[in-house]
């Protein structure tokens, strides 16, 4: 089975709903505020969303990661700046720090959660921020209601849990008692990722056989 996080495309956008049946690829409510939200009819959700997605590629660059499971689309996170997710302005923790880029989502289908695809998407999204540079930190609003579990359908599905944010490295940055603005340094996730590729190589090191002197080629003297 073959796991990987390629750059959210609008390709990968209008595929999501149909492989996923994901309860966000339509949703906008991070991307509109509250009033220009309730003028959007059902049937015009989809194109709004590509509207929103296409402009934020064209002007700012890459906002999501897909993940694919044996190529096919099974979980995806959006992020992009403040500007661009006016509907981060109705939570009490709000606003986002201005040195920081808001993740709004984060889902994975049912079918293959618990086996670390969601923290795969948050590593994906903060090695892009880290390659951009001049991007400090993510920061996420995060729900403390109920269990931690990635795309659970209630009022709050729009919200990331907030402990499944605390374990792939946020940590509270303004409290609240539902809703706390959280935070992730990228300096310290780029510390992370360093000292996680250098043990790996150590480890490559220590498992791989040791080189065997070649024999000599034939007809080629030997020195005693």
């Amino acid at each position: 089975m073959s796991r990987k996080v390629v750059r959210l495309t609008l390709d990968h956008l209008a595929l999501l709903d149909e492989d996923l049946d994901a309860p966000c690829t339509t949703c906008l409510f991070w991307q509109l505020d509250p009033v220009s939200r309730a003028r959007v009819a059902p049937d015009e959700a989809a194109a709004e969303k590509e509207a929103w997605v296409s402009e934020v590629l064209r002007e700012w660059g890459s906002c999501g990661r897909v993940a694919l499971v044996d190529d096919r689309r099974v979980g995806y996170v959006i992020y992009a700046p403040p500007a661009f997710l006016p509907g981060a302005g109705a939570f009490p923790t709000s606003p986002a720090s201005p040195d920081a880029v808001l993740l709004s989502t984060v889902w994975v289908h049912p079918d293959h959660r618990a086996g670390g695809l969601g923290r795969m998407l948050v590593q994906g999204m903060a090695r892009d921020l880290v390659k951009r540079g001049g991007i400090a930190a993510v920061e996420a609003f995060g729900d403390t209601r109920g269990p931690g579990r990635l795309g659970r359908l209630t009022a709050s599905a729009c919200v990331v849990p907030a402990d499944f944010l605390g374990s792939v490295g946020f940590k509270t940055h303004r409290p609240h008692g539902t809703t706390p603005r959280m935070r992730m340094d990228l300096r310290t996730a780029l510390t992370w990722r360093t000292e996680v590729e250098a043990a790996l190589e150590r480890l490559v090191g220590v498992v791989r056989p040791s080189a065997r002197p070649s024999a000599p080629a034939p007809g080629e003297a030997r020195t005693r």
